[in-house]
């Protein structure tokens, strides 16, 4: 039997059996940079609000690759070229386009390296995949990088209606038990044409673009920022803040992970290029880097670090209003004097300034829909590509793709914040 044939079945609970052949595919899959991926969070923290969203990064990545097949094959059936090493380096792409998540998915991206965003890890992982496997990744960079002739095959993994999101949203409102978030996806995928050299979905796919779009607000609202999400988050941001701070004044304390603790010590920036030093433990670090490392804090001399550790731990976590308006400095000052009489209450012996710890405040930010410059575009009936808005009869398409800003703080339970 022609060993090119053989394939490796996946069964996963939101697509069915995913079929992968063996080769290029299969070898990267079993290679230790995205087996990393089954060890971190797809969610974040969303699993402190929906009990099963455990789902993993890897097994986005690779629902995300079965959409893909499923797309490419459904173009080739429409008479689209598209060559076998175009077909191959599209599903590498995209089984590695979230390669370069840090622990808790998004939670750190911005706190282990400065001048730095995940994509820009996920490139050079590839890269240095690449020199691994002698060039095989050639095709599947270039795709990536939209340095490929057939731009079309970009869009597939990275646009305002890609197959990254077709699949985090169907999966994620499946853990969650979201059920608005649910996706139609099946129509949208057999609706995805390529029209004059770019994707378009043909009008009677309309309704369920509709539906997408829909789905992507609502797990925004319901599950991306949700307020125990946001406060997980800032919590975690906040701990990590109080061991540099310990670190600059010469109190180190204990880091279980060496990686973890080169970048907390370290702190490197991206702003010239991603380094091999930073690769190196980057692809060392996973959440359970980060869980080792908050437990062994929670047991710390400084009582800090050692508060806030118990309360990430044990789900204590602060309360997130979001607020009408951004709060004017006076009343940034009224919230700072009752953190910090309430802390001095629950007899924490600080500062006034270590108030810091315990109170920020940030803005979230959700776009359901973006048609500036990279819309989704609808194949009328005389072949002529018209922006989804436009295209719409739904009126309340267009208020969608209007940014939605909530400014927020995060404090303390037992505080309110009067506006």
């Amino acid at each position: 039997m022609d060993r090119s044939l053989q394939t490796k079945l996946f069964n996963d609970p939101v697509h069915g059996f995913i079929t992968v052949p063996k080769g290029i595919l299969l070898q990267l899959i079993d290679h230790p940079a995205v087996q990393r991926l089954r060890r971190i969070r797809q969610l974040g923290f969303g699993y402190l609000v929906y009990p099963a969203a455990e789902h993993s990064r890897f097994s986005h990545a690779l629902g995300a690759m079965e959409l893909g097949q499923r797309v490419l094959q459904n173009l080739l059936l429409r008479d689209t070229t598209i060559s076998q090493k175009e077909l191959e380096g599209t599903l590498i792409a995209i089984l590695l386009h979230d390669i370069g998540h840090g622990p808790f998915s998004h939670a750190l991206e911005h706190t282990l390296i400065r001048d730095f965003d995940h994509e820009m890890m996920s490139l050079a992982i590839m890269e240095r995949l690449n020199e691994e496997f002698n060039g095989e990744l050639d095709t599947a960079i270039q795709i990536f990088r939209n340095q490929h002739s057939k731009s079309f095959l970009h869009q597939l993994i990275s646009s305002q209606l890609d197959i990254d999101r077709l699949d985090y949203l169907k999966r994620d409102s499946f853990f969650t038990g979201v059920s608005e978030g649910s996706v139609g996806i099946n129509r949208i995928l057999k609706t995805i044409r390529v029209h004059k050299g770019s994707i378009v979905i043909e009008k009677k796919g309309i309704y369920a673009v509709e539906n997408y779009i829909l789905s992507r607000r609502f797990m925004y609202m319901q599950v991306y920022l949700h307020k125990t999400v946001l406060s997980a988050d800032i919590l975690l941001r906040q701990i990590v803040r109080r061991v540099r701070d310990l670190i600059q004044k010469g109190e180190p304390p204990v880091i279980p992970s060496h990686s973890f603790g080169y970048f907390l010590t370290e702190y490197p920036s991206a702003n010239k290029q991603v380094t091999d030093e930073m690769i190196d433990h980057y692809m060392q670090l996973d959440d359970h880097d980060v869980l080792q490392s908050v437990k062994a804090w929670s047991r710390e001399s400084d009582a800090i670090l050692k508060d806030l550790s118990l309360r990430f731990l044990n789900r204590n976590l602060p309360r997130t209003t979001f607020l009408k308006r951004k709060l004017k400095p006076q009343q940034r000052e009224e919230l700072v004097d009752q953190t910090f009489k309430a802390l001095k209450k629950e007899g924490l012996h600080i500062e006034r300034e270590d108030v810091k710890y315990y109170l920020s405040f940030n803005q979230s930010f959700s776009e359901a829909y973006r048609y500036e410059n990279e819309g989704i575009w609808i194949l009328e009936e005389n072949q002529t590509a018209v922006e989804f808005s436009k295209a719409s009869d739904a009126k309340h398409i267009v208020a969608l793709t209007k940014p939605v800003i909530k400014p927020y703080a995060v404090h303390l339970k037992n505080l309110k914040i009067k506006e």
